[in-house]
């Protein structure tokens, strides 16, 4: 009898034992199947206050994830059920559920990337993120007081200008308020620091009239080495008391009546903008300047031409006297060649 007993449990060992082996292989090999094995990868979204049951439901429904109990068991088990933080995640090809968690627990959400290009105005800005439908839009067609508001400045009334030219990184969701947050407070130190920096002697009374005077530069030229020429002729413009007459600051006082050409009658159209009819800098930026446009706004070059017009690829011909300008209109502009 003792001997059967015996037998009967050795046999029902060997059985766990068998079953806890089998078990075992299972598990190792659910821990290296991956979620999905397509050349692309995708992505899944984790919403606050998600369980680890919600997400195997989502796994399973997603990306027919087998064993779902294991995936609970290992959650738990690595001391990651805990530690679920919400956001969007990239799942390439070969990932494994494990890998999967390691990923939630730190973390590791999808990284998008939205860029401020040099000499945006602000509709266009305000365009751009609308057109991306991972930036949540919460302004609807808001004033200008009311942007400055919202990121921080109520003080200013106007938001051209104050937003910086960058790349910057965000997650699916950032809300539109937060990314000009984020680009007004890096205009507000890179201004702050520039101004700093100015040399002496500047036609300038304040860091916001070198933003205007920057976003004049920024929207004059394609070419990053004209930049502090360019400063330069306007800086001694400036102190001769002459107008500027740059072409940009019209365009931008024509509003929606631009339709890409400026006649002589635009220029003869007094705005606040116009600074063929006035003199001095323009009320507000005319454009979102970069950090070459305003470090040239307060360091301009030393020289002593007075005047520059187009080549038409995108620099300029620079004259001292205004009948050297006339001659390069003439030649430029005109299409009369060479003066003899």
């Amino acid at each position: 009898m003792i001997r059967r007993i015996v037998g009967i449990a050795g046999a029902a060992l060997v059985v766990a034992l068998v079953i806890a082996v089998g078990l075992a292989i299972d598990y190792h090999n659910w821990q290296q199947t991956p979620l999905h094995e397509e050349s692309e990868a995708k992505t899944v979204e984790i919403a606050s206050g998600s369980s680890v049951r919600s997400l195997q439901r989502k796994l399973e429904d997603d990306f027919q994830m087998e064993r779902p109990l294991y995936f609970r068991l290992y959650a738990r088990l690595s001391g990651k059920a805990q530690r679920l933080q919400s956001g969007e995640y990239r799942l390439p090809a070969g990932m494994t559920p494990p890998q999967l968690l390691h990923r939630i627990a730190r973390g590791d959400v999808v990284q998008y990337r939205f860029t401020i290009v040099e000499g945006w105005t602000f509709r266009q800005l305000l365009a751009a993120m609308q057109a991306d439908p991972r930036i949540l839009d919460t302004l609807d067609d808001p004033d200008d007081s009311e942007v400055m508001a919202v990121v921080g400045s109520p003080d200013q009334e106007h938001p051209e200008g104050w937003f910086l030219p960058e790349t910057y990184n965000y997650t699916r969701g950032t809300t539109d308020v937060e990314l000009l947050r984020r680009a007004h407070r890096a205009m507000q130190r890179e201004l702050e620091s520039v101004w700093e920096e100015r040399v002496e002697g500047l036609p300038l009374e304040s860091a916001y009239e070198a933003l205007i005077l920057a976003s004049i530069i920024e929207r004059e030229t394609g070419a990053p080495e004209e930049r502090g020429e360019i400063a330069g002729v306007f800086v001694r413009r400036l102190q001769d008391g002459m107008r500027l007459q740059t072409d940009p600051t019209v365009i931008y006082g024509m509003g929606d009546d631009y339709d890409g050409r400026i006649r002589t009658r635009d220029l003869r159209t007094d705005t606040p903008y116009n600074t063929y009819t006035r003199h001095g800098l323009p009320p507000t930026p005319i454009a979102m300047p970069g950090r070459a446009a305003l470090r040239a706004s307060v360091n301009p070059e030393p020289g002593t031409s007075m005047y520059f017009v187009s080549r038409g690829d995108g620099t300029h011909v620079f004259s001292d006297t205004l009948e050297e300008h006339n001659s390069a209109v003439r030649r430029y502009i005109l299409g009369q060649g060479d003066d003899d």
